[in-house]
């Protein structure tokens, strides 16, 4: 199972979780939810607390609670559990208050497919009244197998899950319904750049090859046509924090030093001497470097994070241009 998977622990007032810290490299310290502020956001409002007329959103990563912002407006206030990107979300641990956050939450956002479980056990641990969860894995109507959790990637996801949001929102102050579905259209067209930068892509570099460390990017990467030569085995290694098997390595190194690969798409969360080898081994045979993430960087929204990560791997195509961080 992934690595995702965690485990949540009550006690008494205090209430801990703890997400699969098993084999992880690196530490995740409990942290406050963070409030979102998309740039794009029609106001500035995600930050204010002052006011009770607020809808009160949880977004497990912030990636959806960005776009919840962006939806809501002034008429929400928007936070997000994990939004650090520097360190390894498959080591999250959960304050106290982050189970306040969840308990007091109008609407919740999540991803599913048992990358936030931990979300699920919080929600079941502090039953709030009327309030509504939209799981991404459900909206898109994926099974508990499916084999790539990081839905956030593909392009179907976010104009669906917003679809999701607005509805939510506007049955919670149905006097500001239109409000919601005017920045839902806004939303949606604003993802237009990424689709287009994916169809130039595919257009322009139909086939291209790569290698990667897990099925991060993996949704954008076929969308843009590209063909991913890593097996799927070693990244679900990867992913699940178990060694890839001795085949599947040799595999992954004749990639790199054979030079059968144009990019390598390299996971900045989650690092370990694996994919440590992996990165040297692409920089010593020339491979351009594209670094992806699982939460959304400083700096960026939702629609420009994902054109961004577009646009890197299509200067290393082109270019040889490594982009190791946004």
């Amino acid at each position: 199972m992934v690595r995702r998977q965690g485990a949540v622990v009550l006690a008494g007032v205090a209430l801990v979780v703890v997400a699969s810290l098993a084999g992880c490299s690196a530490s995740n310290a409990a942290q406050p939810p963070t409030s979102t502020a998309s740039p794009s956001s029609t106001s500035s409002t995600a930050t204010d607390t002052s006011s009770s007329a607020k809808i009160r959103v949880v977004g497990a990563e912030n990636e959806y609670s960005d776009v919840a912002a962006q939806i809501g407006g002034q008429y929400v206030e928007a936070q997000a559990i994990m939004s650090d990107p520097n360190t390894d979300p498959h080591t999250f641990e959960a304050s106290p208050s982050v189970a306040e956050e969840i308990s007091k939450a109008q609407l919740i956002v999540q991803n599913g497919v048992g990358y936030d479980d931990f979300m699920t056990k919080l929600e079941q641990a502090s039953p709030g009244t009327g309030r509504t969860v939209i799981v991404a894995q459900d909206v898109l109507g994926l099974p508990d197998s499916a084999p790539n959790p990081h839905l956030w990637y593909d392009p179907k996801t976010m104009p669906a899950v917003g679809a999701k949001i607005a509805a939510a929102l506007s049955a919670l102050q149905p006097e500001h319904k239109a409000y919601f579905e005017k920045n839902l259209q806004s939303f949606t067209a604003s993802l237009q750049p990424w689709d287009d930068a994916l169809a130039a892509l595919k257009a322009q570099h139909p086939g291209v090859p790569v290698a990667v460390t897990e099925p991060v990017a993996d949704y954008a990467l076929q969308a843009a046509g590209v063909d991913i030569k890593t097996p799927f085995s070693l990244q679900a290694a990867i992913m699940n924090d178990t060694d890839p098997s001795p085949q599947d390595s040799a595999a992954q190194d004749a990639l790199f030093t054979g030079r059968q690969v144009k990019v390598f798409l390299y996971n900045q969360q989650v690092t370990d001497s694996t994919t440590a080898r992996y990165l040297s081994l692409a920089k010593a045979n020339g491979i351009p470097v594209v670094g992806v993430y699982e939460t959304m960087p400083s700096g960026y929204d939702y629609q420009r994070w994902m054109l961004a990560e577009v646009k890197a791997l299509d200067s290393a195509i082109s270019s040889g241009t490594s982009t190791e961080h946004l």
